[in-house]
């Protein structure tokens, strides 16, 4: 599959906006982690402020090893700062860990399209695996039935791609509401804030990207199958 010249032609869209995607986020995110906050609050402690405003004080900032490896875990109700966000008073860190604050926000609210990515989750796993093994058979037999099989488990990993990008995006605009609202952030460091978070949204983008087109990809060798 690899190796055919359709696959690449349908899959060369995804991964070029992923890799500019990437550029951005390293960029943003580079820039303005060497930009220090005019309030001096380190990002643990700006996620913390954002949360006990509507009074989730139940809610954990604990660190996590690696690099903006930053989430919100929704099953555990618990923020999760990279260490260089956890402890870092950058615009970039505090951006972070307020975009990530904002999903505990998106929680507490019971935001339809967090909801539903979080019921997606268990069937987005065994779709991820199961998809490729059911492909990879029909097109060994060549069983079109088979590839249509594969086609409607991976079209949950393509759902759950497209679900993806209304949360984050939300989460994004509650993260700088909150902090321009509480102060934490200056008129002047709002683009900073505005960059970082947008870049980040852009890998959200190319994932989406990449999954419509692979799904494309899938659905017009189903149809040029022998049954």
């Amino acid at each position: 599959m690899i190796f055919d010249p359709v696959y690449i032609i349908f899959m060369l869209p995804g991964l070029l906006i992923g890799l500019w995607a990437q550029f951005k986020l390293m960029s943003a995110y580079g820039k303005y982690s060497r930009v220090g906050l005019a309030s001096g609050l380190s990002g643990a402690e700006a996620a913390r402020e954002i949360l006990d405003h509507p009074g989730l004080n139940d809610v954990p900032v604990e660190p996590v090893p690696g690099h903006l490896t930053d989430h919100y875990d929704p099953t555990k109700r618990a923020l999760f700062l990279s260490s260089e966000n956890f402890r870092g008073r950058s615009v970039a860190a505090v951006g972070v860990a307020a975009h990530e604050a904002g999903h505990a926000l998106q929680h507490q609210a019971h935001y339809a399209p967090l909801n539903l990515r979080m019921t997606l989750v268990p069937v987005t796993q065994f779709a991820s695996y199961a998809w490729m093994g059911i492909i990879l058979l029909g097109m060994f037999m060549g069983m079109a039935k088979l590839i249509w099989i594969a086609i409607v488990i991976f079209s949950v990993t393509t759902a759950f791609q497209l679900v993806t990008l209304p949360v984050e995006f939300d989460a994004s605009r509650r993260a700088k509401e909150q902090l321009f609202r509480l102060g934490f952030v200056r008129e002047e460091e709002r683009d900073g804030v505005s960059q970082v978070l947008n870049a980040a949204a852009l890998t959200y983008v190319a994932a989406m990207i990449a999954a419509v087109m692979q799904l494309l990809y899938f659905i017009s060798l189903a149809r040029n199958s022998r049954n």
